[in-house]
């Protein structure tokens, strides 16, 4: 009862968010566009795309496989649906909860996270599902912010993280633990920005 009333809230937190979210991320975009432009040629096959948000991301995902994007909101799905238009491969969008997929185990050869696990309510529980949903040795790419390892920085997190989660994300969580524990090998962990936002490449064992 909790994990759904926790979804529940998610889901209206991020319907009123979506309203606004394009404009409030937009200098997001702007600074992370080369990254996620090199980076995101990376995925190949099946893919899961967790956090759909808007589709802004859209436009960097390879055009050589087979997307299947999810997001908790249906309002943020509804503006998604207007920049899938413009995709030319295949892209369905699905109404989900990442801590409860209805997709059978080994279904996706990679999956890729864009800022979401600082927001789902129950992180590890999300990732073992990914983990049931991956195949053996498929690959699960996260592009993602964390909490700071920086002292002060990472101090100020925990403190402005109270006030944050109340309208966006959380900004403290330990998303390369969270990973680890979750049973994925990291193979790879990428500054973007300092030691906030990170690339990490892991694999299913």
């Amino acid at each position: 009862m909790e994990t759904k009333l926790q979804a529940q809230k998610s889901r209206e937190k991020w319907n009123f968010a979506s309203f606004f979210f394009d404009c409030l991320t937009w200098a997001d975009d702007k600074r992370f566009s080369p990254f996620k432009s090199r980076l995101f040629k990376k995925i190949k096959g099946k893919t899961l795309l967790v956090g759909a948000g808007t589709g802004k991301d859209f436009k960097f995902l390879p055009h050589d496989g087979q997307v299947i994007a999810i997001d908790i909101s249906p309002k943020m799905l509804e503006r998604a649906a207007q920049k899938a238009k413009f995709f030319p491969a295949i892209l369905e969008l699905k109404e989900a909860d990442v801590c409860a997929l209805d997709f059978p185990d080994a279904f996706f050869d990679s999956v890729l996270s864009v800022c979401t696990f600082c927001s789902v309510a129950d992180p590890l529980r999300g990732m073992r599902e990914i983990y049931r949903v991956l195949r053996p040795s498929g690959n699960f790419y996260l592009f993602e912010h964390v909490r700071s390892r920086i002292g002060p920085i990472g101090v100020l997190f925990d403190l402005l993280t109270p006030l944050s989660q109340r309208f966006g994300p959380d900004l403290n969580r330990d998303t390369v633990s969270n990973v680890r524990n979750s049973g994925f090998r990291i193979v790879k962990e990428e500054n973007i920005y300092l030691d906030i936002v990170k690339w990490i490449e892991a694999v299913r064992i």
